[in-house]
C-alpha cells in the first residue's frame, strides 16, 4: 500500500514535470527556444515537441495508455540527454538523467490502478 502511495507521488512529479514543460515549449520561452534552437529545431518542431510532451503526460495517467506514455515521456528525454552529450555538455545530461530513471522506475512500478 505505501508502495502505491509513493508511486502515486512519483507519477504525479512526473506528469506535473511533463506538462509544465510542455507548456514551456508550445509558448516558446526564451529559455526554450535557446536551447532547442542550437540544436536545429524551430518555433514548429518546438511547438510539436511540446504538444508530445503534453500528451505523453497526459497518458501517463490512465492505466491503459500508461507504458505509452511513459515511454514517449523518456524517449524525448532521452533526445534532449543525446543531444547535450552530442554538444559535450555533460552537466546538461546530468540535469536531465534522474527525470530519465524517473520515468524507468516509475514503468517497473506500474500504474497503482492497474487491476
Amino acid at each position: 500500500m505505501i508502495l502505491k502511495i509513493i508511486n502515486s507521488a512519483l507519477i504525479l512529479i512526473a506528469v506535473f514535470m511533463g506538462f509544465k514543460q510542455g507548456i514551456a515549449m508550445i509558448t516558446g520561452k526564451p529559455e526554450m527556444l535557446t536551447l532547442f534552437g542550437k540544436w536545429g529545431f524551430n518555433k514548429t518542431g518546438l511547438i510539436i515537441n511540446g504538444a508530445i510532451t503534453i500528451l505523453a503526460s497526459v497518458m501517463i495517467l490512465f492505466p491503459k495508455t500508461f507504458v505509452w506514455g511513459n515511454f514517449l515521456m523518456a524517449a524525448g528525454i532521452l533526445l534532449i540527454s543525446c543531444f547535450h552529450l552530442l554538444n559535450k555538455d555533460l552537466k546538461g545530461f546530468m540535469t536531465e538523467l534522474p527525470f530519465l530513471c524517473l520515468n524507468l522506475l516509475i514503468i517497473y512500478l506500474q500504474h497503482p490502478l492497474k487491476n
